[in-house]
């Protein structure tokens, strides 16, 4: 009952009260000296007695211990040592080892960030590369002692973190660090504070982890753990010899990696376009918007370590169809509820569209922005990428590796044959890494491709194909490679309907596709041509044995003809830059009769307006011509587009092809040529005024000439430059024809050096016109 008093009796008390004994079972009187009852005192009981007097009340004339029945109950039935009060300045709670903060060192101008080549991303958050060293700082409740302490970090990437899967990663505190492996290092201790160096694998999980830091005090078996506000972000590391994606010239890093802006090329292999792109992968919200397409994938976090699987996720992932990625493609002319292609100067307005709607496919994208966004995500996950465009671009669609275009017996195109086709450009993006899936030598330059054209596996995806084995034809190595070959190295085969219905291979032409490979230059704005990397030179043995190889994998192995005489040639030439929008075009067929014999032949002219993907939307004109050639010579028809004849059909990119086909009537030598050309449009000229100055409005003069002898409808010119100003769309309504526009743009830089303001013109009858200025941003004065 209480307040009923016992003698303690029972062992579960000694030690734990004032006063118990095990001798006898009674209360012992302390009657002996501080001394003894220090002595004879536990380190427990001496802990009780100051932690708790209100148990341990010292009487004045007894020392006998009155003690509550329900109080012992309780003891009974809970053996475990008392927890000290709330707020008590105990020895235990000395004991007791915390951290109070983390201090990840994250910030822009820390060692860290600038270390691991990420001091250009936006933001404070601690942004890393695998396989490189990297410190934060600890603030602990009392001096870390190694002797009696633990301390361990661990890192969670995903959903339902693994050890076994690299998801969930403990990294243990070591005396001396070794590379390629998780470990921490304590490098420096000041009281309460330690920093600590930790390695990273080398083959880590690319994304973003959350990090928890435990202590444990070995004297009290105390375990505490800290969860920073802060994640790490986890990067590949171009830098690091044993990372796959290693690249080793310093300036090549600065352009593949760390530049974000480039040039993308376009038109024909006569008359290269150009045009300048913001990749943005550092601006704001990109990192997080490039791992949200990767967690919108149906890839676990565990397969994120491997460059080679990244890459084709990002292939897949990159288009809408299948898995509602980034970019809807659209090559109709409608672009309706979406942005027409051509209006595109940049990434990062389409990847902040994705990730703030969630996933929705933003409208509309041809293979130029397909091309752009992949760039960007790669560059920004640590993968050196560059944007590349092949003119005259095979697109092969029976794996045949040939492009075949079918004639019926009086030497017409048999439409709904050609399937295959050839695009005037196609732009696609290399991205460097080492290949250990493919036998030596197949490391290096890797194409991708995220433009939906045929599946891979099931998925419109393409690549990484190793350009060494495309160069080689060894087109049975993974992934893709047998497309890629036949874009930048298959043969036109021409095939022609016999009266029983069957085709005859008429002729070949070995020079009809993959030319002028072009990519940005390395440290400037140039164009240089990497056909070499592609293909061998044409016509030489190495690239005859690597058509030869490939078209053995394909699915017509027989297809080529035996050698014919070829005395006869057709060609069609240009002069200078080309015909221009608005007028005319003009185009020299040459015939040339290389034989001792006359020569008679009709040549069958055809143009067409085409989408650049090689797809013929409209025949615009058609002519017979008959030639008559005496020996050796060589006559050159003037060969006449009116503006008039094609003012109303031309789509995108302005392009048109001219097909001749003909027979020699001595020698039933077939002639054949297919020549694309575009209708050059006008620059928009872009003019700083003044000096810019880092939170100092600045002002730019925007130019441009209406080249049509037409009114413009509805004309918006979009401005945008990284660190200058965001996407700004300047409505300028209708221009009359021929007139020259003039607008003023007002903006604030926001970083200082060499920037590019870029505009481009977003009108449904003229398209591919942009422009480009480099304006000088000085720091604010």
């Amino acid at each position: 009952m209480p307040g009923e008093r016992l003698s303690i009796r029972d062992n579960s008390a000694v030690g734990r009260f004032h006063g118990a004994s095990e001798s006898n079972g009674v209360a012992v009187p302390e009657r002996h000296s501080e001394a003894k009852v220090k002595k004879d005192e536990s380190g427990c009981r001496r802990w009780l007695r100051k932690a708790c007097p209100c148990c341990l009340r010292k009487q004045s004339s007894s020392y006998d211990l009155t003690i509550d029945k329900e109080v012992v109950d309780a003891e009974k039935e809970e053996p475990a040592s008392p927890v000290p009060p709330s707020g008590g300045d105990t020895e235990l709670k000395e004991l007791s080892l915390a951290v109070s903060s983390v201090d990840l060192l994250s910030r822009k101008t820390d060692r860290n960030r600038k270390e691991h080549h990420t001091d250009q991303y936006h933001g404070d958050q601690l942004i890393i590369r695998r396989g490189r060293t990297f410190q934060m700082e600890l603030e602990l409740s009392r001096p870390f002692n190694p002797n009696t302490d633990k301390l361990h970090l661990e890192l969670k990437i995903g959903t339902l973190p693994l050890v076994s899967k690299g998801t969930h990663i403990i990294i243990p505190l070591v005396e001396e660090l070794q590379d390629e492996r998780w470990e921490a290092k304590i490098v420096e201790q000041n009281v309460n504070r330690v920093k600590l160096s930790v390695n990273s694998s080398t083959t880590a999980i690319i994304g973003k982890y959350k990090l928890t830091v435990a202590t444990q005090c070995l004297k009290t078996g105390e375990t505490t753990t800290h969860d920073p506000e802060k994640d790490i972000y986890m990067l590949f590391n171009p830098w690091c010899e044993e990372d796959t994606v290693y690249m080793e010239s310093e300036n090549e890093l600065k352009e593949y990696v760390l530049n974000d802006t480039g040039r993308i090329y376009y038109g024909t292999e006569k008359q290269i376009g150009a045009r300048t792109w913001n990749f943005g992968q550092f601006d704001e919200g990109m990192l997080e918007a490039c791992l949200f397409v990767l967690d919108n994938s149906e890839v676990p976090p565990s397969g994120r370590g491997n460059p080679i699987s990244v890459v084709r996720v990002i292939s897949a992932m990159i288009n809408a169809p299948d898995d509602l990625g980034v970019l809807e493609g659209n090559w109709s002319g409608n672009y309706a509820g979406g942005t027409s292609p051509t209006a595109w100067s940049s990434s990062v307005e389409i990847l902040r569209q994705y990730h703030k709607e969630g996933g929705t496919p933003v409208k509309y994208g041809q293979c130029w922005v397909f091309s752009g966004i992949t760039t960007t995500v790669l560059r920004c996950l640590g993968i050196p990428t560059r944007s590349v465009t092949n003119f005259q671009s095979a697109h092969d669609t029976d794996v045949s590796l040939t492009t075949d275009v079918y004639f019926d017996e009086n030497m017409e195109p048999i439409h709904h044959l050609n399937s295959d086709s050839v695009w005037n450009f196609h732009v696609w993006n290399d991205c460097w890494m080492a290949r250990p899936d493919l036998p030596p030598g197949m490391g290096g330059w890797q194409a991708v491709d995220s433009t939906p054209q045929e599946t891979s596996h099931g998925t419109f995806r393409c690549g990484p194909a190793s350009l060494a084995a495309v160069r080689s034809g060894q087109v049975y190595l993974k992934y893709d490679t047998p497309f890629v070959f036949a874009e930048v190295n298959s043969d036109k085969i021409y095939w022609q309907r016999n009266l029983d219905g069957s085709f005859s291979q008429i002729h070949s032409e070995k020079k009809a596709v993959g030319h002028c490979i072009s990519t940005k230059a390395v440290g400037s704005d140039e164009r240089v041509d990497i056909t070499h990397i592609y293909k061998h030179p044409e016509d030489s043995e190495e690239e005859r044995i690597a058509v030869e190889t490939a078209c053995r994998y394909g699915s017509k192995p027989d297809v080529y003809s035996s050698p014919v005489a070829e005395d006869v040639l057709v060609e069609v030439r240009m002069e200078g830059e080309g015909p221009r929008m608005g007028g005319d075009a003009q185009l020299k067929i040459v015939v040339k009769n290389t034989s001792s014999h006359p020569r008679r032949t009709t040549l069958h002219s055809q143009v067409a307006v085409m989408f650049y993907t090689g797809v013929l939307k409209d025949t615009v004109k058609k002519e017979k011509l008959t030639v008559e050639l005496m020996p050796l010579e060589e006559k050159i028809i003037e060969w006449v587009l009116p503006y008039n004849q094609y003012q109303n059909q031309l789509v995108d990119q302005a392009a048109l092809m001219l097909t001749l086909s003909g027979r020699v009537s001595e020698t039933q030598q077939v002639l054949a040529n297919q020549t694309s050309f575009r209708l050059r449009t006008p620059d928009i000229h872009i003019e700083p005024i003044g000096e810019a100055y880092v939170g100092k409005e600045t002002s730019a003069k925007i130019t441009f000439t209406n080249p049509l002898p037409v009114t413009l409808r509805n004309v918006v010119v979009r401005v945008e430059g990284l660190g200058l100003r965001d996407l700004h769309p300047i409505r300028v309504g209708d221009v009359g024809k021929h007139a020259n526009v003039t607008v003023t743009e007002h903006f604030i830089p926001t970083i200082a050096g060499q920037r590019k303001l870029l505009a481009s013109l977003d009108c449904r009858q003229l398209s591919q016109v942009h422009g480009v200025a480099d304006i000088n941003v000085h720091e604010s004065q």
